[in-house]
């Protein structure tokens, strides 16, 4: 069993900083698993953010939030994170986190992740 809850979306204003939380309930091993962010913003395919490897060690973001936004992951805890910087209302989208059992290599394609949050919204005002 691998399941994925995100929190921490809410409404901002342009330029805030957001953190948002993926936690696993897991009878596994969350270090078996490489995780992912996508967002989907209405009308629009979910799209990958970034991602990262078993350790942490690994990181790969896309080129619309590289340098705003970080991903990081505390295995004590099972969770991982995603930390938002300058946001603009075009992050507005429902943020998920998806799962991946290792061998992992980052993915933008959905069917690649084995497992799915619920999603939580973020708002951007401007």
């Amino acid at each position: 069993q691998f399941q994925l809850a995100e929190s921490g979306g809410r409404l901002v204003q342009t330029g805030a900083s957001l953190r948002l939380s993926c936690v696993a309930s897991t009878s596994y091993r969350f270090t078996d698993y490489a995780v992912a962010w996508f967002r989907q913003a209405p009308g629009k395919e979910r799209a990958l953010l970034a991602t990262i490897n078993w350790s942490g060690q690994g990181t790969h973001y896309t080129d619309s939030v590289k340098g705003r936004f970080t991903i990081s992951r505390d295995n004590t805890k099972n969770t991982v994170y995603l930390d938002m910087n300058n946001l603009k209302p075009e992050d507005t989208a429902v943020y998920y986190c998806a799962g991946k059992k290792r061998p992992f290599i980052a993915s933008a394609v959905v069917s690649d992740y084995d497992h799915w949050g619920q999603g939580t919204q973020v708002t951007v005002s401007s």
